[in-house]
């Protein structure tokens, strides 16, 4: 007993690729059973799930960012865990974050798309109809559809790919939930790191002292390249950003940059050269200006995108091709004959092998996910039918059309939550709302109709894809730290309708209060599906040629050995996004080769992990702070100041002295 509470470390292989025959043991021995699921437990989880689904829905609703939940629970779940003195309250801590955590992601799927609905009633009427049933729907049976095609993929990206991803957000909640295990002086990087993370991040984001971003247009010569060449660099100078580079590393923070690169200082400035007064507008009306006279900017959001949208699904091609075996063994353990000794029809030898699986191997029967599949698809073919489109083929159309998005899109979410820690859910899902419109038309289903029709499907895919990338890193907190795969499968459930009904309600509240039509509300994302979507049912066509050359960079990339899938966020994330995630990577490679003692360099390696995890949850609790004070009306930035050049300066000499801490707190 007493080995198992000294056990409050992670292991040294935690976070490196397993030798030949090595295993991995987690934090909580698979052979011993412990406090996970009770009423503790389950009760905090869904009050997490409501807090922060309402506060995810505002922030993200504001200004287009959803924060990730997990983090900011996992905190809570500390605390409120210390202070109640819950005895090995490790594995009820996972699960209030995992049942909370469902928040960020049903959110994210609902806000992305569903307000669109109500943008687009202001102008066609009642024939675009939105109601809370609709919402709820869409965003529950999505969120059902992600974690059930989810679950089958588990071992597969958690356990057989153990190493290889780095799982930055995964690891940052890891440490945080460690940290309330270790108590005292080990504890104390991850605090100090998260204070100084945080209040950086505060300062910026609530006072405005220096700006957010640096970028090269803060002296002449740069605002005459960004002007006449198209040309621009940008870094984003935040603490959080900083800590989530360093956890992914050098080599795909760099394949990830390039990517950015691309497309900002290449296809920008070519398309420039290339098109300088011609208005490429055939795929959006609403573009009205010559690409020469452009910002970078606007050229990247415009055409810049769409080439990193149609390299992502690309990728997600090559994912299922390259990925083919290990679904194809999921299916086959559907077989009766293959999953006979949980059926209990094969003999006693069979029985006793299964009874013999450890702990943290056991998933939801695989019988049951067939089963939840099939019915959830079956439910969300009758509310297609009779709450949507009132018509057979259409509702048959919409159900086999997002049954295999969501399906293929599933590991391409997985993917990118373990290589960044980012989601390119928008992207996915703008791809979805293209195809959808495309096909809807041809079956004869346009106008207001095929508008909400297609944003409904947009709905449940984007849902799906969000809680399956959500999802992943659950699944890899509790593998490191030792939980019960199949109670966080369970219990994702629940949180899953709780967010849905919340978040149904805090959209209804908000379109009521603010009126998403009216533009007080930005709700950049939904804006952007409805200003795409509303041609595409008019007749108009989609950008087919960039999501042509997206997707042949991606396939280039894959011959020449290239993961495409980190280059193709690269192309599609803003340039101030990517930079410092390189910055971050090349502050890990520095504190992790200096010295000629291999063993200082991983020690310095494990605290510089920890420094970043803490930057991470400092600048991710400060958010939820933030959301809360703009939420109250209290708007402290002056905007006057950030304007002037020199805001950008004094950014980045915050930014040099964040890094040089960084640095000298990982010798310690």
């Amino acid at each position: 007993m007493m080995n198992e509470k000294e056990k409050t470390q992670l292991p040294e292989n935690a976070f490196r690729e397993l030798k030949e025959g090595e295993e991995y043991e987690p934090l909580m021995s698979p052979d011993r059973q412990y406090s996970e699921v009770n009423a503790w437990s389950v009760t905090w989880g869904i009050v997490m799930a409501v807090l922060f689904s309402a506060a995810a829905a505002y922030l993200g609703l504001k200004v287009g960012q959803v924060f990730e939940a997990a983090i900011p629970i996992a905190i809570i779940a500390v605390g409120v865990s210390t202070a109640a003195k819950r005895k090995q309250g490790l594995g009820e801590n996972v699960i209030i974050q995992s049942i909370g955590a469902c928040s960020g992601a049903v959110v994210a799927g609902a806000i992305f798309t569903l307000p669109a609905i109500y943008i687009l009633q202001a102008k066609y009427g009642e024939a675009m109809s939105a109601s809370f049933m609709k919402v709820f729907l869409a965003s529950l049976l999505g969120g059902i559809l992600g974690i059930l095609f989810l679950i089958p993929f588990r071992k597969y990206f958690v356990k057989d790919m153990h190493g290889k991803y780095p799982f930055p957000e995964a690891t940052a909640t890891t440490q945080v939930l460690v940290s309330g295990e270790k108590g005292g002086s080990q504890a104390k990087p991850l605090l100090l790191a998260g204070i100084i993370g945080g209040l950086y991040d505060f300062i910026v984001s609530t006072f405005g002292w220096w700006n957010e971003n640096f970028t090269t247009r803060v002296v002449g010569f740069g605002e005459t390249l960004a002007e006449k060449a198209k040309l621009v660099l940008k870094v984003n100078t935040g603490a959080a950003v900083l800590g989530l580079g360093f956890i992914i590393g050098l080599k795909y923070s760099f394949i990830i940059c390039l990517g950015s690169l691309a497309v900002w200082w290449i296809i920008v400035p070519g398309m420039a050269l290339l098109f300088p007064d011609t208005v490429l507008n055939q795929w959006d009306p609403s573009i009205t200006v010559a690409v020469g006279c452009m910002s970078p900017e606007d050229i990247f959001k415009a055409y810049g995108k769409s080439i990193g949208i149609g390299g992502i699904a690309m990728s997600g091609v090559i994912g299922i091709i390259k990925s083919w075996p290990i679904i194809k063994a999921a299916v086959m353990r559907l077989n009766p004959k293959n999953n006979a000794a949980e059926a209990g029809q094969e003999g006693a030898g069979k029985a006793a092998e299964a009874m013999m699986e450890k702990r943290t191997d056991k998933d939801l029967p695989l019988k049951i996910i067939a089963v939840g599949t099939v019915a959830t698809l079956i439910v969300t073919f009758i509310f297609f039918w009779f709450g949507v489109m009132d018509n057979l083929l259409f509702a048959v159309v919409g159900i086999l059309l997002v049954a295999v998005i969501a399906f293929l899109f599933t590991t391409v979410a997985a993917n990118a939550i373990a290589i960044v820690g980012s989601n390119p859910v928008s992207g996915m899902t703008l791809m979805t709302l293209i195809l959808a419109s495309v096909v809807m038309v041809a079956v004869g289903m346009n106008g207001p109709g095929g508008m909400l029709a297609a944003l409904i499907m947009g709905g449940v895919v984007c849902t799906a894809l969000s809680v399956a990338g959500s999802f992943i890193t659950d699944l890899k907190i509790g593998y490191w730290l030792g939980t019960t795969p199949k109670k966080q499968e369970t219990w994702k459930f629940l949180g899953t309708l709780v967010s849905a009904a919340t978040v149904g309600g805090v959209m209804i509240v908000l379109n009521e209060t603010y009126n998403f039509a009216s533009g007080e509300l930005a709700a950049p994302q939904a804006n952007a599906m409805a200003a795409v979507i509303e041609p595409l049912m008019s007749g108009v066509g989609a950008p087919w040629v960039l999501y042509a050359i997206g997707a042949v960079i991606a396939v280039v990339l894959t011959f020449c050995k290239i993961p495409a899938l980190p280059f193709a966020l690269g192309m599609f994330i803003p340039i101030q996004l990517n930079i410092p995630l390189l910055v971050g990577g090349a502050v890990n490679w520095f504190v992790t080769s200096r010295s000629k003692n291999a063993e200082e360099n991983k020690e310095r390696g494990e605290k510089g992990t920890l420094i970043a995890s803490g930057f991470i949850a400092g600048g991710a609790l400060m958010g939820v702070v933030s959301a809360l004070m703009r939420f109250a009306g209290v708007n402290l930035l002056n905007s006057a100041w950030l304007q002037n050049s020199l805001s950008e300066v004094l950014s980045l000499a915050a930014y040099i002295c964040l890094i040089i801490y960084f640095v000298k707190a990982t010798k310690k």
